[in-house]
């Protein structure tokens, strides 16, 4: 019985992806078989005995050691009191040393070691700077692997509380930071958008998604709520540090010597430009020596930005475009899309707009403000676009539908997107109304500028 029962569990190993050293003992597999059979149900107490001696005989017996470890120690820190939470977090920390010390191809390093950080941090392990320094090492390490947008917002809210305490980290360091946590966030939720939306347009299409496709929309949906969250936290953890009333004494006190440094003034003329500090002599100083340096796509932007501070529309539409043709990155030639687009949806030409809208996310499809003017300018349109009430107030399934992705692929305006929606959601067809009009399920055409399709809810 004992063989029987090894020999399966060598098969269940294989067959579950880990990984069983040929030289482990038959005790140390059948030692792991109880482990695991126990940790799956979350019998700790169980699992507990097993648990210790795979650790001192058997630390390469399986990765599943690792994986099922790991919970136990969290349920472990979780029932902890005050006075033990220490001990028992740092024992969490060492433990995932070991799986990467024995498991290092499966063991991504960076996720690793901001895992680790993030335990220093929600414990009070060492000082803030040591968790600050964790955390850089991680990102430093292997910055690709690292995908918890609590490990990317955390790394960020210290620099900033370092910076306020005068500890070793300066302005200019957290507004970089900032730049790096912001992009990271973007990019991690936009790539679980992407996943999220190939199956809601399923689903919409009238196709039923299975079990476990629906359960993959709700971590999605879960996730993404997350990002939202502590995108909106990175931006209340730079606060008041970020206004143009820092930004300006801080760039201007270097403008004397820097004035000459390419670089420098791309870089700060673009936190000006970002912060709508562009009303200002130090802006326009940039600007000018920076066209005088190196004519660039950057250059031409920003005499936009001016020309259109002074409201000579002409010229700020010829330097934007001018941006755009000479621009070999996506997201600044996103950007300047986006302000020739706020140009026409602001002169009520939507149809325009949209199109320049839809080459900004063509280019950076992160940029979340893109999809709440879109949605602000279906809305404004319901009453135009539409042969009935009910198909007109339809519309506003649209603009809501819209509105949220904002958050989803920008998530420092999830709060804005998901209040907007459901603003949105209140101004369509009611369930009642859905009832009485019988389409429920019906997918409704819209006309004029939109030429778009919204499917009628079911319920």
């Amino acid at each position: 019985m004992k063989t029987r029962l090894t020999t399966f569990f060598v098969a269940l190993v294989i067959a579950g992806g880990f990984t069983a050293n040929a030289q482990i003992s038959e005790e140390c597999l059948t030692t792991g078989s109880i482990f695991v059979e126990a940790a799956k149900v979350k019998n700790y107490e169980a699992a507990r005995a097993p648990f210790e001696k795979l650790q001192k005989d058997c630390p390469n017996y399986s990765l599943a050691l690792y994986q099922y470890g790991e919970r136990l120690l969290k349920a472990d820190l979780k029932a902890a009191s005050a006075a033990e939470k220490g001990a028992v977090a740092q024992k969490l920390i060492e433990f995932l040393k070991k799986r990467e010390q024995y498991f290092p191809s499966k063991t991504p390093k960076g996720k690793n070691a901001a895992a680790q950080a993030q335990i220093m941090f929600d414990n009070k392990l060492g000082t803030p700077k040591a968790q600050f320094d964790a955390f850089q090492n991680a990102f430093n390490m292997d910055a690709k692997s690292i995908t918890s947008a609590k490990n990317i917002y955390t790394r960020f809210k210290l620099a900033v509380d370092l910076y306020k305490n005068g500890q070793q980290v300066e302005l200019q360091e957290v507004f970089d930071l900032y730049d790096d946590t912001q992009a990271k966030l973007n990019k991690e939720a936009t790539a679980l958008d992407s996943k999220l939306q190939k199956l809601v347009e399923k689903e919409e299409s009238g196709t039923a998604l299975s079990a476990k496709e629906k359960r993959r929309v709700k971590g999605y949906e879960t996730n993404l709520k997350a990002f939202g969250i502590f995108g909106g936290s990175t931006d209340g953890a730079l606060g008041e540090l970020g206004n143009c009333e820092n930004l300006v004494p801080l760039y201007q006190k270097d403008f004397d010597s820097m004035k000459n440094d390419k670089e420098w003034i791309k870089k700060a003329a673009g936190r000006l430009a970002s912060k709508d500090c562009t009303d200002t002599d130090l802006f326009k100083q940039m600007v000018e020596n920076l066209h005088r340096l190196e004519p660039s796509a950057k250059s031409a932007k920003y005499l936009g930005i001016l020309a259109g501070n002074r409201g000579d529309s002409a010229a700020e539409a010829r330097y934007y475009q001018e941006a755009i043709d000479l621009e070999t990155d996506p997201k600044e030639r996103a950007n300047a899309y986006y302000r020739l687009a706020e140009k026409a949806r602001k002169s009520g030409s939507y149809g325009k707009a949209r199109g320049l809208y839809n080459k900004a996310l063509s280019e950076d499809p992160s940029y979340g403000i893109v999809y709440l003017r879109i949605a602000a300018m279906y809305a404004a349109s319901a009453n135009n676009c539409g042969q009935t009430t009910f198909d007109k107030r339809a519309v506003y399934w649209l603009a809501a539908s819209t509105a949220q992705r904002a958050g989803r692929v920008s998530p420092s305006l999830a709060g804005t997107a998901n209040k907007t929606a459901a603003s949105y959601r209140a101004l369509a067809p009611s369930t009642a109304d859905v009832f009485t009009s019988g389409k429920a399920g019906q997918t409704i055409k819209i006309g004029c500028w939109i030429g778009s399709s919204v499917r009628v809810p079911n319920n």
